[in-house]
């Protein structure tokens, strides 16, 4: 798709939860468009935090039915750092680390990028935790998937 086609304009805010790390965990998608809210959240038997954050932003991704202009709101760090600052290295020396070592997450990483690549995404780190009504929204509903994970074990 020409990403200069863009019409649909989504705000998004991503969260993962993790108890323990590895533990249960969860994530979660908090949705905004043409003032309609939407929603998302699913979990892990066993998993860690950073997983849970990179699932929550693929799925949220990944949820969109057409191409759209995401401003997407992140409290992690290694999303944000991952998504602007490294994939383009990983991805030219074979999904290996500056170390030469394997990324970690990578079929995350992986499918991070091609959902990154069907939209417009604006990435914008949040602080967690700090008041901002949609991460707590988000951080919720990662916390409502643990809840429904363990209450089903």
């Amino acid at each position: 798709m020409d990403k200069k086609e863009v019409s649909d304009k989504v705000v998004m805010y991503t969260d993962g939860a993790c108890r323990g790390n590895p533990g249960p965990g969860g994530w979660g998608v908090s949705l905004r468009f043409n003032g309609t809210q939407k929603n998302l959240y699913g979990s892990d038997e066993k998993t860690t935090n950073n997983r849970m954050e990179l699932m929550a932003a693929i799925r949220g991704l990944e949820s969109l039915t057409r191409h759209c202009s995401v401003i997407l709101y992140t409290d992690s760090k290694y999303v944000l750092d991952g998504v602007t600052k490294w994939m383009d290295n990983w991805k030219d020396r074979g999904w290996k680390t500056a170390a030469k070592k394997p990324v970690k997450n990578v079929e995350l990483w992986q499918r991070l990028d091609v959902a990154v690549n069907q939209h417009k995404v604006d990435w914008i780190w949040v602080k967690g935790h700090s008041g901002d009504a949609g991460n707590e929204m988000a951080d919720a509903l990662a916390n409502q998937g643990i809840d429904e994970l363990l209450a089903g074990l």
